[in-house]
């Protein structure tokens, strides 16, 4: 937050690298500054986005896989899920160890909370019988 002081500029909360630079140049050319950033934090917000949608694109679960869990009688609601929220969430296969003759192989939904991702377990890939 900007504080107003009659007779002084703003006090912003940036790091005195980026401060200091700002504090010499003109009123025109502070409102170029701005512009650019708002742009360039637009910017970011899309490729962020575009971000999330190819990795999504790339590791969440087919047709087919979707039918195997609910033929299993596993939910592939996030709402049956303590922790999953209700969008944003995919389910996706993780594979946790592998070793000469076996793939560990589960199933989690995952999501984006913040700048980290989120997993929550819901059944292995391939049960024991």
């Amino acid at each position: 937050m900007v504080e107003k002081n009659p007779g002084k500029p703003p006090a912003p909360e940036l790091p005195k690298y980026l401060r200091e630079p700002l504090e010499k140049q003109t009123a025109e050319r502070l409102e170029a500054v701005a512009t650019y950033a708002v742009g360039l934090a637009e910017w970011k917000r899309q490729q962020h986005q575009e971000e999330l949608e190819h990795r999504r694109a790339e590791e969440e679960i087919d047709e087919e896989e979707l039918e195997d869990l609910n033929e299993r009688e596993v939910s592939t609601d996030p709402e049956d899920y303590e922790n999953v929220p209700a969008s944003g969430a995919y389910i996706t296969i993780k594979t946790t160890k592998e070793t000469e003759k076996t793939s560990y192989r589960y199933y989690y939904w995952q999501w984006r909370e913040g700048e980290s991702w989120k997993n929550e377990y819901i059944a292995p890939v391939n049960p024991r019988e």
